[in-house]
């Protein structure tokens, strides 16, 4: 009896003697992922806000101007941030740079930091879009490993006592030996309701932010036309204000003439100096305001600031049909980037909010891999296993509310964002039509007081020249004629800028731009 009962606790002694060295075996076979995890998925939160963090805008505008002339409002763009940079690329070449409004349009598109960092984020939503497709594909993957060890059972509490004269002993070290392993694994998710609207939700992010690169290529046409425009105005001031000091520097000769003669007093050889000397201030501070806008729009559209730039097309007045305010707000509502891009980051809290309440379905899914292990890969022999598992939710201690509710926030906050959008494309078009309709107004007055204005020098000149006028009228005469070219100058400028304006606002502004200035026939 004593006999026996010594022989079975020998017997277990060397089945566990077996199974501990067996272990390192048994694990090189088992893949980590060989079985369910447990673990429910989640939904992936979104911000609360649908829209991007600002990076710069990109502003036209018209302000009540306190000029005296025809030209009562003063129009500007306001370029900030990110559109009012570029990453210039390699240029060769020296000498100036020829451009039409086209040819601008095209390096601000391709060098523009706003449209650079825009084609980033695009780019980061494909990713994320990418990686939430991940957890609904099969996750693959193949090793293979050569293994040589040793086990000391006795770091794992074994501890064996054979009896005196047993004809068998137990180590209690095993080994060395080794084995090869060469084996492939796949996780595949069968049905997972929150992974794949997950997936929904970041393929609508991801469209979002492509409507809104694009967008973004909107409001760069809008600094580049500006800015274009902007240089011309400058231009043209330089270009009128030389010719004001060529009709100031003959008056002041013909003063000195009839000085001279004696038939004109020392005053008005004074005050024509004065005038002279004043429009030749005005055309230094313009050449150098030219000069600036001329770094400006280079910055923009990505030339390097050494090259001279010449714009080739003029500011041209083109007679406009002011648009049906209802159907441009129509237009907008279709051709805005930003207003669906609105829409589509609402549908992505709308789905985000579909995974959070899919927490609470079961998911199922498949785990397995199959190898060839052996001592030697000569020798190995096929091993695998097939694990499928089902995942039911229970109780997550209130984490499933509380996830509904995070995503019940983002829906309401993204809902209020698309009616505010929607707002404000309104107002922009709104906007847009009524500085059209008073640029269009105004260069039609600038026209025709700068006709006025011209005649009344060229009277104000002859009277002059023939002795019945005192300089006195001649140089009031020309202060009208600068500020009546200013005012038309002005004017142009105003217009131009608010049929762009109006192209962005109804989202047609990079197919309209290249045909602004072109003299329609």
């Amino acid at each position: 009896m004593y006999v026996n009962h010594r022989k079975r606790k020998l017997a277990v002694a060397i089945r566990l003697t077996l199974l501990a060295a067996a272990a390192v075996s048994l694990e090189a076979q088992m893949p980590g992922t060989g079985g369910g995890s447990g673990a429910s998925s989640r939904a992936t939160p979104l911000p609360a806000s649908g829209r991007q963090a600002s990076t710069g805008a990109v502003q036209a505008q018209q302000t009540p101007g306190p000029g005296s002339g025809v030209a009562t409002v003063s129009s500007s763009v306001q370029i900030g941030g990110n559109f009012a940079g570029s990453v210039p690329a390699a240029q060769s070449g020296t000498g100036p740079i020829t451009l039409t409004l086209s040819d601008a349009l095209k390096l601000g598109l391709a060098a523009n930091l706003g449209t650079v960092s825009a084609g980033n984020e695009a780019r980061a939503a494909r990713a994320g879009r990418l990686q939430a497709l991940s957890a609904l594909l099969p996750n693959i993957s193949a090793n293979a490993s050569e293994t040589v060890t040793q086990v000391n059972l006795a770091a794992y509490g074994f501890q064996f006592k054979v009896p005196p004269g047993f004809p068998l002993s137990i180590p209690s070290v095993v080994g060395p030996f080794e084995y090869s392993s060469l084996q492939g694994s796949l996780n595949q998710t069968v049905f997972d309701a929150v992974e794949r609207r997950n997936w929904k939700a970041s393929k609508e992010t991801e469209r979002a932010a492509n409507l809104s690169a694009k967008d973004a290529r909107e409001l760069v046409v809008l600094a580049v036309g500006g800015s274009y425009l902007q240089t011309l105005a400058a231009a043209a001031r330089v270009d009128s204000q030389r010719a004001q000091v060529a009709n100031a520097q003959a008056i002041y000769n013909q003063a000195v003439t009839r000085k001279e003669a004696g038939t004109n007093a020392r005053i008005d050889v004074v005050r024509s100096r004065v005038e002279l000397q004043t429009e030749q201030q005005r055309l230094s501070s313009l050449e150098a305001d030219l000069r600036k806008q001329k770094i400006a729009l280079a910055r923009v559209i990505g030339v390097p600031l050494d090259r001279e730039i010449v714009l080739a097309e003029p500011l041209r007045y083109q007679e406009t049909a002011i648009p049906e305010t209802q159907a441009a707000i129509a237009q907008a509502e279709q051709g805005r980037a930003d207003l669906r891009a609105a829409e589509a980051q609402l549908h992505a809290a709308e789905l985000a909010l579909a995974a959070a309440h899919a927490e609470r379905y079961p998911s199922a899914s498949i785990n397995g891999y199959y190898g060839a292990l052996g001592p030697t890969p000569t020798s190995a022999h096929g091993v695998f296993a097939v694990t499928g598992a089902i995942n039911v939710p229970i109780w997550q201690g209130g984490r499933i509310k509380g996830d509904i509710e995070e995503a019940e926030a983002t829906v309401q906050q993204r809902k209020a964002e698309l009616a505010d959008q929607r707002a404000r494309v309104e107002e922009d078009v709104r906007n847009a039509l009524i500085e059209l309709e008073t640029a269009a107004g105004q260069v039609k007055l600038a026209e025709s007081n700068r006709a006025y204005a011209n005649e009344t020098l060229n009277e104000a000149r002859d009277r002059f020249a023939a002795g019945v006028a005192t300089t006195v009228e001649v140089v009031q005469a020309q202060e009208q004629v600068a500020g009546a070219e200013s005012d038309y100058i002005s004017s142009l400028f105003s217009f131009d800028l608010a049929r762009l304006s109006l192209a962005r606002a109804t989202g047609q502004a990079e197919a309209d731009l290249p045909d602004l200035l072109k003299e329609k026939r």
